[in-house]
């Protein structure tokens, strides 16, 4: 499995617009083939910054399934107009995990 995190700066006072849209995309993401799990989480220390978690069985259930497809585009639809930059992603794999 991949794991997809998404950086995320939003425009300062557009919060709570981004996180009603992203909320509505959680529908989006899990109708998505390859989509295992969506996760949203918010700095502290920087309130507009988001990071979303997102699982995919493989990288290219994400790269050329998602990413250009229609439910990307309703996806980006719902959010895009709050961001204050373009996401900065990045794709990794489990090395090690310790509980």
């Amino acid at each position: 499995m991949i794991l997809e995190i998404a950086q995320i700066d939003v425009k300062v006072g557009s919060e709570p617009a981004f996180e009603a849209g992203i909320t509505q995309a959680a529908e989006i993401f899990r109708a998505a083939k390859g989509c295992r799990s969506f996760t949203v989480r918010r700095s502290i220390e920087k309130p507009q910054r988001y990071r979303l978690l997102i699982t995919w069985d493989t990288l290219e259930a994400h790269t050329k399934d998602f990413t250009g497809s229609q439910a990307w585009k309703d996806y980006r639809a719902l959010v895009s107009d709050t961001f204050e930059s373009p996401p900065q992603v990045e794709h990794t794999e489990l090395v090690l995990e310790a509980f």
